[in-house]
């Protein structure tokens, strides 16, 4: 498992996540939280090269409740 990032708020029912370092996702990838749970899916990579931001669709949780988690890529 490969760390994504940590959700940093939510907007238009994406939960926006805030990667360490350059090295993101790519679009499409599972995303899961620390117990292994499924969380959702990337669809979007923006902002800067050196710590971009993903935009995560959440499957079940609203994004709000997401706020502050730490997210990993299976």
């Amino acid at each position: 498992m490969k760390r994504a990032g940590e959700v940093v708020r939510s907007a238009q029912g994406l939960a926006i996540v805030r990667c360490a370092g350059e090295d993101h996702p790519d679009v499409g990838a599972e995303v899961v939280d620390e117990r292994l749970t499924d969380v959702g899916r990337v669809v979007d990579v923006f902002g800067p090269v050196s710590r971009p931001y993903l935009a995560v669709t959440p499957d079940d949780a609203a994004p709000a409740s997401l706020l502050g988690a730490k997210l990993y890529v299976r």
